[in-house]
This record gives C-alpha cells, structure tokens and sequence, in this order.
C-alpha cells in the first residue's frame, strides 16, 4: 500500500525523518519496502554507499522549480497545438513560456485570465522527468527552439515531477497556491510503500497507520470528523435495504445525496490519490476512493435516478442476495461475468446491480448526468469476499482487497459519514437527513483480562500495569483496572476496528503481541524460560518403525515415498501396453489440494518408476 507522508500528518504529528520513522513501521510490524521521494531531497547513503531501505524518486531544485501564475494563454504564431503563457513566477519579471498542454486551449485568446490559474514552472536547468520517454527517465532542461519560438523554460505535468505517470496536460494547482513558493515546499512529499500482512489488514487506510505511528511515537491521533451536514428532506420513504443474507452480509448503510455537480476533483485530491497509486476519475467517484483509503471502508455510489427507473418511478429497494442459476452482470471493468452461486449481490427488483463488496455494475454507475447520489457503505463475509474475488480474478479490486481481509462492520458507518460530507462540501450536494442502516449481526467486541504477570508469562518481561494500560490506549484499547482479583489486572475492551482480536487466553495472548510491538521487540531481554520443561515420553511404534527403516536402508534397499492422490488418467498412463484397466471406481475428494491429486491411487506403480 503506498502511504503518503503528507495525508499521514493530517491525523498526526510528524517530527521524525521518513527513514527513522519506516525503521519504527517496520519494527511493529508494518513493513516499508521502498520509501519514494517526490520532490524532497533524499537521505545521502551510509558510509558502505548502501541505504538501509530501497530509496527512489527525485528532489527539485528550490530556486528552479517553483509556483506560477499564468496571466494569459496566447496562441502560437506557428503552431495551432502550441500556445505561448504569460507567467509570473514570483522573480523581477514575467517570463513567456512555451507549452503543447492541452488542458490550456480552453484559456487561449482569452486576454489577461479573470480567475487565477497555479502552475508548476520549471527554468532552464532544473532537473526532471523526460516526458515524452516511457518509465521515468531523468533529463536536464535546456534552451531550444520550438517552430521559431525560444523556449528555456516549462510548465510541467506530473509525470515530469514524478507524481503518476499522467503527461495529457500539465498541473493546474488549487487557487491558493503561493506564486514563487519553493515547488518543494508547497506539495513535495514522500510515499511509504508498506507492505500490510493479513494480520494487520486493520492498517490498509492511512487512519490505520497514522494510529500505529500516534503509537509508536507517544503522539496524538487526530482522527476526520465522523459526521455529514444533513440538509435535506429525509431519506426515509426514499430507498428501503433487504438483506436475504445476513451471513454473507451483516450490516448495510447508506445515504443519500442530491444536487451533486459532476467534475473534476480539487487538485490537492486528485494528487493524493495518485500518490496512494489511484487514477482519478471525476470528484463522486474520486470520493468514494479518498474516503476509502482514509478510514478503511470501501464505498459504492449508484446514480439515483438509475435507480427509480429501473422501478419505474417507484421507491427503489436494494436487495441482498444469492445470484439466480446463470444469472450475469456487466462490471464496470467492461467484463461481463457468468454469477458464481456464492456470490453475494446488490440488487433490485429488475436485476444485479453490483458485486457486493467487490465491484459495481455499469448500468447504475456514476456519469456526467448524475445529479443525485445513494451512497453504500455495507460490511460483507471476508472468506466469502476472498473466494468471489479468487473466482472472478478481481484480485486488482481495491475493495475486494480490503474486505477479503476483514473489515469492521463499524467502519460502514463512518466511512459513510465521511464520504457524504465531502460530496457536500466538494461537488455541492445536499445530504438527505438521516442514514439507512440494517445491521441484523451486530458484532460483538470481547474484553480480556490482563496482568502484569500474564505478560511476564510470555515476553520474560516485567511491565508495570499502568505501563500496559498506557500502551494499550494508545491503539485505542479501553483499559479499566479490576481490584477484585489476588492481583491487579486491567479488563480491557476491544476497539471497533479491531476484529483480531480474541477472547480468553487468546485474546491474552493478542494483547501482548500488540503490548510487545509498540513496547519494541528490540528492547526485550534475552531470558530463560522460567517454566519446568514437560518431560520427553517416547512413542515406541514409531521408535519401531523407524528402526526397522534403518536396518532395511542399511542392507542396501531404498525407501520410496510415494503420493497417496493422483488422477485416473495418470494412472492409465503408467500402466503396461495393453494391460486391462482397473474396473474399480476411484475414491474422489471433493475439495482437491491440486489438479493432479484428486483421487486416492489404485497401484503404486507410478511412484516407484
């Protein structure tokens, strides 16, 4: 998952350089494998020339690459795909640059621009991105030549800077961005690429790891507000939710948004979510994946209005369900798929709408027409989720990546939340009051009891109490100290983003693994184990059988471990020409490991060859 450290310090304050704090991330259990820098400058290498992590990307030249304003776009006096920009940069005086970005004819001829318009500006000299040249290959920039015109200098797109690989047109920068501002300074940043183990799938959002970090460095999260500004005319009488499979689908939210305007999204989204590996697409869609990838929760807009159509002008009720035998759906990926019979299905009375929890469908998508919104935010089976997304090779869905691995049916709610409030405020839309939300299996978090002696038991370390409860809190534990026990202990309670932990001694056991990470495996002592080792019984058929191995193996024969599973068309083939095949059925398993080991053998002919 690529992390930029940017969005990190909005939930949470940053002080220590990306290298010591990737040392940190790493230690607790989230790996960086690479730390990529865009625009700042890199760490210089150690004393054997080596970086203790993979490092790439490049730094721009402060005083060469800087915030511009365009004043006016002229046209090129020997090229219609050329136009010429009236630029202040913030030095003595304007410069005219030279530029085939097409984003920019919508300003051509228009005289001195009304509304300010924020580049990034390059002079002669700086270093960049060729792009013009598959992958990123570095250049220097130099004065040439261009249909007659001069050009020593550039406004740049993102794959220049090394942002994405995007080189359709070049950035135009929110409004506020300071004119003569260091590039560097207004939107450098750098991208963790951390790679998330299953046992920490709670970490696939950047909430996640800006809590581990608030963790780890004794700092503070600042987590996004939960809540929508609810304007509108209540959602209720507007759309209904029938879950027919509670298993397969415990909880589902959703909200409604009207009045929205479809367009591009503020640039600052549209760069994070490139820096986070994802391609913007218009501001409702480009939402649902910001939220996403902030707290966790996956989200799917479905065009209203699609909605009461497909029930001709009536109410509109989303179903959850078992697809019908040969039942099909376009996704938006364009594919149409054949319905496997444990695919759990969003649907209405006229059909499949989405692919729960992994993609939607193409009919109810969000278009350029789209004027109101239902937002769902739902929570679904992971081992069902794993096994759709296995069956339809979906393994590149960014939801079905997140849902395979767990996430917290609480998570629906804020996701939910969140994302409504920044279609509010960000494509104009009016937040029907109140939210649906049917949730017929509520999760129940357990609590666990905890000592210092428990957590002795297992590290060989002595923690004080006050000390486990202060890291446990930290990741949001609640910790209540119990006296009613021969010693002190704490009854912690799980939060509701965890569904990793256990109850009992397992659960025990969960708390001192997540006590030992953020304590530091690096701090505990080597210790002897203070428990009496159980004494060594043998097994005397097995102490047997092994003698009688060796007494065989020692007279010159050779053991032969063969396969007990095959197939019967492995079996013909290891038989003699013209021998009578066995009349015996085979015994099958009905869940075979492979493809060639799906029967149990009839001779052992094939393994001794």
């Amino acid at each position: 998952m690529r992390v930029p450290l940017s969005w990190l310090k909005d939930f949470v304050k940053i002080i220590l350089a990306p290298e010591e704090l990737a040392r940190r991330l790493t230690f607790s259990g989230l790996e960086v494998e690479e730390i990529e820098y865009v625009g700042l400058p890199m760490p210089a290498a150690g004393a054997d020339g080596k970086q203790e992590f993979n490092v790439s990307g490049i730094s721009w030249d402060r005083e060469k690459i800087v915030v511009a304003r365009i004043l006016e776009v002229l046209p090129h006096p020997n090229a219609d795909r050329l136009t010429l920009l009236r630029l202040d940069w913030g030095g003595p005086a304007e410069e005219i640059v030279l530029t085939g970005a097409p984003n920019l004819f919508q300003y051509k001829g228009l005289g001195l621009l009304p509304r300010p318009v924020k580049a990034a500006y390059a002079r002669e000299g700086s270093v960049l991105y060729d792009g013009h040249k598959p992958g990123r290959e570095l250049m220097t920039l130099k004065r040439a030549k261009i249909r007659g015109v001069d050009s020593y200098s550039m406004v740049c797109s993102e794959k220049e800077l090394g942002i994405s690989d995007e080189h359709e047109g070049i950035i135009l920068l929110d409004d506020e961005a300071p004119v003569g501002v260091p590039l560097a300074d207004y939107m450098g940043d750098v991208v963790f690429n951390v790679k998330i183990n299953p046992n920490m799938a709670r970490n696939a959002n950047l909430l996640g790891v800006a809590r581990e970090i608030a963790a780890l460095t004794h700092g503070t999260l600042r987590p996004p507000a939960f809540e929508a500004a609810q304007a509108g005319p209540t959602i209720k009488g507007k759309v209904a939710i029938e879950i027919r499979e509670p298993e397969l689908n415990p909880r589902f939210t959703a909200m409604l948004i009207r009045d929205v305007k479809i367009g591009p999204s503020p640039y600052w989204m549209q760069r994070r979510l490139r820096l986070a590996g994802m391609r913007p697409i218009n501001n409702i869609v480009d939402i649902t994946n910001y939220a996403m990838l902030e707290v966790g929760q996956p989200l799917h807009a479905f065009d209203y209005d699609v909605l009461v159509r497909r029930a001709n002008g009536k109410m509109p009720t989303l179903i959850t369900q078992l697809p019908n035998a040969g039942e099909r759906l376009l996704t938006l990926d364009g594919v149409d798929r054949l319905l496997d019979p444990f695919t759990i299905l969003v649907t209405d009375a006229a059909g499949a709408l989405s692919i729960g929890g992994v993609m939607g469908g193409g009919e109810s998508e969000v278009s350029e027409a789209t004027t109101s919104v239902l937002l769902e935010a739902a929570s679904w089976n992971f081992i069902n989720i794993r096994r759709t997304v296995q069956a339809q090779a979906l393994q590149s869905s960014q939801a079905g990546y997140r849902f395979s691995r767990g996430v917290h049916p609480a998570m629906a709610e804020r996701g939910c939340k969140r994302a409504a409030e920044l279609m509010r405020s960000l494509a104009g839309g009016t937040v029907a009051k109140g939210m649906l939300d049917v949730y017929p299996r509520k999760f129940k978090s357990p609590t666990v009891d905890i000592g210092e002696a428990d957590v002795e038991r297992i590290l060989g370390l002595r923690i004080p109490l006050r000390q486990i409860a202060k890291i446990l809190e930290s990741l949001e534990f609640v910790c209540r100290p119990l006296t009613n026990k021969r010693e002190p202990q704490l009854r912690v309670a799980v939060p509701d983003h965890r569904m990793d932990i256990g109850a009992g001694v397992i659960g025990q056991a969960d708390l001192i693994e997540e006590i030992a990470r953020v304590y530091g495996y690096e701090r505990i002592p080597e210790t002897q184990i203070a428990d009496a080792m159980p004494p060594q019984r043998g097994n005397p058929s097995l102490e047997q059988e092994e003698r009688a191995r060796d007494i065989l193996v020692n007279a010159g024969l050779q053991e032969v471990i063969s396969r007990r599973l095959t197939t019967a068309e492995r079996e013909a083939r290891s038989l003699p020409p013209g021998a009578p095949a066995d009349p015996l059925p085979y015994v099958t398993i009905t869940n075979p490991i492979a493809a060639d080991r799906v029967a149990l053998r009839h001779s052992m002919l094939a393994s001794v060859l």
